[in-house]
């Protein structure tokens, strides 16, 4: 009986030995991220924020280089990650929720499927609200009264405001859109001269400098991804989740696909990956790597200077959120530009 319970406790030992021998060791080696973007903008900031903390983490330390390949919308980057980048830990990407769109790469023209790729982690918005003048509250549910104006920039909404278009649908909001705003600047200031009564921002200084004024109210938040589920922003007070607002108002399974679509891509931003059939032992090394560098004050001070937004994401909830949308039907995603157009907007397609 001894020798079997050896015999047993050394084959449960041994798949821990084994990873303990493998684990990979990058000393004197030179990793490089490919960014999708050209240098300077926000994918780019981020993804040299984040990879030179966890490359700090990494067994071996290694030295970093920083390759920007920008062109349609990121796809020319992650051809390029499919076509030639090996899977043996020494380049890995920075993605954001363009690529990880399925709307992005299911076209010829695109080769990669980031559902394939070996997530290390990543960074989410954290979440935006709904700002809305106190004295527009009222007429919000009165389908009587005038209607509240809701904000937006040029084109079609960001897919934060579009919980708007949610809620005229199916929470009976008496609302109307007003677009053509330049950027968020122009729209917070639209809201403070009266010109709409509503917009939504993630933005905290805009937030207090609004409530501050006594005027404006958080009428909801979109929340962030923690674990799997959606949980209310401490950030943003007592508002309310627009997830718990929606709750049971969904009837129809198309819509439901629709709605979940946009929740998942509103929650996803920035995300890190590795190549498909990357060995386990250097996946798991550098998931650790992420794990302890999303704890440093360093990267956390640095995050935040770049955008009170920033708030880390594990593995776990960045391969949630990609597979979600890798299982969204194109009929969905079709849904909500048909959304738009039953509410006056162009959102373009079919």
């Amino acid at each position: 009986m001894k020798q079997v319970a050896a015999i047993l406790l050394a084959v449960a030992l041994a798949p821990a030995v084994a990873v303990a021998q493998d684990a990979p060791s990058f000393a004197g080696k030179t990793v490089t991220m490919i960014i999708p973007s050209a240098p300077g903008g926000g994918t780019d900031a981020t993804g040299r924020a984040i990879a030179q903390t966890l490359l700090d983490h990494l067994p071996g330390k290694p030295s970093l280089i920083t390759r920007n390949v920008p062109g349609a919308n990121g796809m020319t980057a992650l051809n390029l990650f499919v076509r030639q980048v090996e899977p043996d830990g020494m380049t890995f990407t920075m993605g954001s929720s363009s690529q990880a769109d399925p709307v992005h790469y299911r076209v010829p023209q695109a080769i990669y499927n980031p559902s394939k790729f070996e997530i290390i982690g990543g960074a989410g918005r954290g979440g935006t609200v709904l700002m809305i003048n106190n004295n527009a509250v009222a007429r919000l549910m009165d389908p009587k009264a005038k209607p509240v104006v809701m904000g937006s920039l040029v084109g079609i909404p960001r897919s934060g405001m579009l919980s708007t278009a949610w809620g005229i649908e199916f929470l009976g909001w008496n609302a109307t859109w007003v677009v053509g705003y330049k950027g968020t600047n122009d729209l917070i200031l639209a809201l403070d001269r009266g010109e709409v009564d509503m917009t939504s921002t993630g933005n905290m200084f805009q937030i207090n400098k609004l409530i501050s004024t006594g005027k404006f109210q958080v009428l909801s938040q979109s929340g962030a991804l923690e674990n799997g589920k959606f949980v209310a922003r401490e950030d943003f007070g007592s508002a309310p989740l627009f997830h718990d607002r929606m709750q049971g108002k969904i009837k129809d399974a198309l819509a439901a696909k629709a709605y979940a679509y946009w929740s998942n891509l509103t929650a996803i931003d920035k995300w890190l990956a590795l190549p498909e059939k990357t060995p386990p032992a250097i996946v798991e090394s550098y998931r650790e790597a992420f794990r302890r560098a999303i704890k440093d004050p360093a990267l956390l001070e640095k995050g935040k200077s770049l955008s009170e937004d920033f708030e880390p994401m594990s593995y776990t909830d960045v391969k949630l959120l990609i597979d979600a949308l890798e299982s969204t039907p194109m009929e969905a995603v079709n849904y909500i530009n048909g959304l738009l157009r039953k509410q006056g907007l162009d959102p373009g397609g079919k």
